[in-house]
């Protein structure tokens, strides 16, 4: 058993060693500006990684490109340039504020706003209908209370708050 789980683990370790990607260059600095700039880009199959962290064919290709601009003396700024022409604001990780991106900026804040005005129609949907209807306040000492006279509403509503006050005497 022990061979044959070892000769599996050796036929699949060049798959395994095909998705470490090394990158070398002249100096320290162009590979610093290689390892930021691969963090900054977003892989566009994946969505939510990095072209640094991505395993996608696309991801490869864009980690190839910035690494031959880098060696042609490109600027940090000229290949963000290059890539946002070519692939729009979405290749960036995080996308600067513009009108076109105001929906990924703004969307997440609109929809908690529009979560709490749902429920707090919902909470005002589960009062009960009767105190509701008639106006009776559910906090103490409003104003409508003493306004409300139908059908010997007020009545009720004074004896219930005689009862409260005085406790119970049975």
């Amino acid at each position: 058993m022990k061979p044959s789980i070892l000769m599996l683990l050796l036929l699949l370790s060049p798959f395994a060693a095909d998705a470490i990607d090394s990158r070398q260059f002249a100096n320290p600095e162009q590979q610093e500006a290689y390892e930021t700039l691969t963090a900054e880009l977003r892989c566009l199959v994946c969505q939510n990684q990095t072209i640094a962290d991505s395993n996608a064919e696309l991801a490869a290709d864009l980690r190839r490109q910035v690494q031959e601009m880098l060696e042609q003396g490109k600027s940090r700024e000229e290949i963000v340039q290059f890539m946002t022409d070519r692939y729009g604001d979405f290749v960036l990780y995080k996308p600067p504020f513009k009108l076109k991106t105001g929906l990924l900026w703004l969307g997440p804040i609109v929809f908690l706003l529009l979560g709490l005005v749902a429920v707090f129609f919902v909470i005002r949907q589960r009062q009960p209908r009767s105190q509701r209807d008639l106006g009776i306040p559910t906090l103490p000492g409003d104003k409508e209370a003493a306004a409300v006279t139908e059908n010997g509403q007020a009545e009720k509503l004074a004896k219930i708050r005689r009862l409260l006050d005085e406790g119970d005497v049975s």
